[in-house]
């Protein structure tokens, strides 16, 4: 998730070059060729798109979040295609494969280390967009979404047909889904419902052999695999079928912004024994952040009851916040999801929106806490946030509990579960201006990171798999990385779920055709 961009007027406005040459041009032909071969290539001629074409850069640059990765420098793909139709994938990875080009597949582009659209290997996109229908079904509660729809999309479509029903997805609402639900895919609804992962009862997957499966045709071990253990290490993954949940026709949303000093922290070392133990009906998140001088915490909550309930409960459980009635509003969950993005409810439209404005260059980092930080914890992060180097940066804060202790650790390969008060997030943020001092602001994340080490857990050291850190272990620009190696990154990201991931990989795709920096590898004797 990407939080809104900050300002100090609103806080809401917070949230081919020399390498694209890297295959030569006969390798680049060859794929252009063997695609012309397909029977049904005269369909998908108008969306495939190379260098030459016009209309490259404009494709390519529409769905990069993180401008780290839109440099002249950065390699770029031989092809990007844009199916509008399933049936159009296939071919694509028949001639990837025979060819020699990595797949590489883009739904919405928020991967923090830009693996959907980035690769040091010869690479073509499958890019998800033209394929982003949500067909609801009321009578069902449930609703059937292609890859490239994003979070707005799939809020809107639900609100179309029932004031009453929701899906527990991001906050962030330009979040592509496939990507968000393949890792897990948390929200403010999963304290009540748990996360995006965990409401998805059936997908629609293209293997390496280019064979289209439901969750029938996949097995159970597959569509436990890609919910949590992330799609692009198994397939090509083109929809999602998912289970709607009950929410009420009002629900409670505030936000609101206390000062902190490197001295007083006690509200947010208070929230941190409030948030995770509330009623399940309750979010309340915190956004740490720098205006001026001056340290923000920004304390934001979605609650599924009116304020007459809220406030009460509020006054009850964090009498230190100070909530006032005139800080609550009361809407539509829909509008909800519109308020907490971008501080507003209407138009609702904005929801379709796919763009997302104030794009910068990024680091992201993000760790699990389970025992309650001491204060001079907080303190310390206060005085690094103070520093010239974080004047963009955001801490953001999630409280777990509620439901996500009741799913056990092993029921999807997302295994932060019971045990975690919370997961605490870096996002390091600079300019484009500034990129040649890049390595100052990294520097900045990596100091932050070794700051929070007494204070996360640990054995592994855990973090969540969309907030992917190439900075984690050994990563092989190939993919082929051994199972020691992807250890080093796949524990903290699965912990011991990594091994069922590893298994199911070597079963559905044991030749590692789709793999990136920080793919599940196949169990292989030689790499043992």
């Amino acid at each position: 998730m990407s939080p809104p961009s900050i300002s100090t007027l609103s806080f809401f406005l917070l949230l081919a070059s020399s390498c694209s040459s890297a295959v030569s041009a006969d390798g680049h032909d060859d794929f252009i060729q063997c695609l012309s071969r397909q029977s049904n290539y005269s369909s998908l001629s108008n969306d495939v798109y190379t260098p030459a074409n016009s209309s490259y850069t404009s494709i390519l640059q529409s769905t990069i979040r993180n401008t780290r990765f839109a440099s002249e420098s950065t390699p770029k793909p031989q092809v990007i295609i844009t199916p509008e139709h399933e049936s159009q994938i296939p071919p694509v990875i028949s001639c990837a494969r025979q060819t020699g080009l990595e797949i590489r597949t883009r739904s919405g582009g928020h991967d923090m280390e830009g693996l959907s659209y980035v690769s040091q290997v010869p690479f073509a996109i499958i890019d998800m967009v033209n394929l982003s229908e949500v067909t609801v079904n009321v009578d069902e509660k449930t609703a059937w979404i292609e890859a490239g729809a994003t979070t707005g999309t799939v809020y809107y479509r639900i609100a179309e047909k029932s004031h009453v029903l929701a899906f527990p997805g991001a906050i962030c609402t330009t979040v592509g889904v496939s990507g968000h639900f393949s890792g897990g895919g948390y929200g403010p609804l999963m304290r009540k419902h748990g996360l995006a992962g965990d409401n998805v009862v059936d997908a629609r997957i293209i293997d390496a052999n280019g064979r289209i499966l439901d969750r029938e045709s996949m097995g159970e071990d597959l569509f436990w695999a890609i919910r949590g253990g992330g799609g692009a290490s198994f397939g090509v993954i083109t929809a999602w079928k998912v289970q709607l949940v009950d929410v009420p026709e009002t629900v409670t949303v505030f936000s609101v912004i206390r000062p902190l000093d490197q001295n007083s922290t006690e509200l947010v070392q208070r929230w941190q024994y409030v948030a995770p133990e509330a009623d399940k009906d309750l979010f309340v998140g915190v956004y740490l952040f720098r205006v001026n001088s001056t340290i923000q915490a920004n304390l934001f909550s979605l609650f599924l009851g009116r304020a007459d309930r809220l406030l009460p409960l509020m006054q009850e459980t964090f009498p230190e916040l100070g909530l006032a009635r005139e800080e609550v509003r009361e809407m539509s969950w829909v509008q909800s999801t519109l308020f907490l993005n971008q501080g507003q409810q209407e138009p609702l439209e904005v929801l379709l929106n796919r763009t997302q404005p104030g794009l910068r260059q990024l680091k992201t980092r993000s760790d699990y806490v389970q025992t309650p930080m001491r204060e001079d914890g907080f303190n310390g992060i206060v005085r690094m946030l103070s520093e010239p180097e974080a004047d963009e940066t955001l801490i953001y804060i999630v409280p777990y509990g509620g439901r996500m202790n009741e799913i056990p650790e092993s029921a999807t390969p997302f295994p932060h579960r019971a045990g975690n008060l919370y997961m605490i997030a870096s996002l390091v943020y600079w300019q484009d201006s500034e990129a040649r001092d890049a390595e100052r602001y990294l520097s900045w994340s990596r100091r932050y990171n070794s700051y929070m080490t007494p204070y996360v857990s640990s054995s592994p050291r855990q973090a969540y798999f969309n907030y992917r850190d190439l900075e984690i272990g050994v990563n092989n620009p190939n993919g082929k990385t051994s199972y020691a190696e992807a250890s080093v990154w796949g524990k903290p990201y699965y912990k011991d779920n990594f091994d069922r991931l590893v298994k199911v990989k070597t079963v559905i795709d044991p030749t590692n055709f789709f793999k990136n920096e920080q793919s599940i590898p196949p169990l292989h004797s030689k790499w043992t």
